[in-house]
């Protein structure tokens, strides 16, 4: 992707972290017709061997998992809703007029290699974590071993595990950072403004990215 400096993330916490709260990813890869793109929720997770790790899973029925082969090349997309920079937020539009509208956003970009992974114990271990994330927030998080074990076992004959070894991760944080402080000061006022989550979470995105 296009990535000026201004906008450049690589620290690798934190490249993780965002996967970990926005974890649907597109994934990129290549099959007979040329390009392709699947979504799939995906965990980041460390191999034994210390290497840093996507794991997903896709239905059976789907082309992808065959399509991988061994080491694959993909490219996995991470991103939140971003959200419309009207310029009339802009100190210097009263000042010049000379200001026009863009789209503030952040998504990470992670490329590796993919393997297919047909293994029910893989699987269970992997939908074990996978549940747990997204449900440790409820009062009474729903357990895969809340559903008949003779169910769980049919489900997982149904799915094929996906695993990316991580060869290069990079984020982009489009938060206002090459606008002067007056314009990054109504940006941050007028998505506050707004009231909805994604406004407040992009309005606390350009505060903490804003030049010091």
């Amino acid at each position: 992707m296009y990535l000026p400096k201004t906008f450049e993330e690589t620290d690798a916490a934190r490249l993780q972290e965002f996967i970990r709260r926005h974890p649907l990813a597109t994934l990129i890869s290549n099959d007979a017709n040329g390009l392709c793109a699947d979504h799939i929720p995906m965990l980041v997770a460390t191999g034994a061997d210390g290497a840093t790790l996507l794991r997903g899973h896709v239905a059976r029925a789907n082309p992808l998992w065959r399509n991988l082969g061994a080491g694959a090349s993909v490219l996995a997309i991470f991103q939140d809703a971003g959200g419309y920079i009207t310029p009339s937020w802009y100190a210097t539009k009263a000042e010049t007029g000379k200001v026009v509208p863009t789209w503030n956003y952040v998504a990470v970009h992670v490329q590796g290699s993919a393997r297919a992974v047909d293994d029910s114990d893989w699987l269970q271990a992997f939908l074990t974590r996978l549940t747990s994330a997204n449900e440790s927030a409820r009062a009474q998080p729903w357990k895969l071993t809340d559903a008949p074990a003779e169910f769980i076992a049919a489900q997982l004959k149904a799915i094929v595990g996906i695993e990316v070894q991580v060869a290069h991760m990079v984020g982009k944080w489009k938060a206002s950072q090459n606008r002067v402080a007056r314009d990054i000061d109504g940006v941050i006022s007028g998505l506050r403004g707004r009231g909805d989550a994604d406004s407040l979470r992009m309005a606390a995105d350009v505060e903490q990215r804003r030049p010091r």
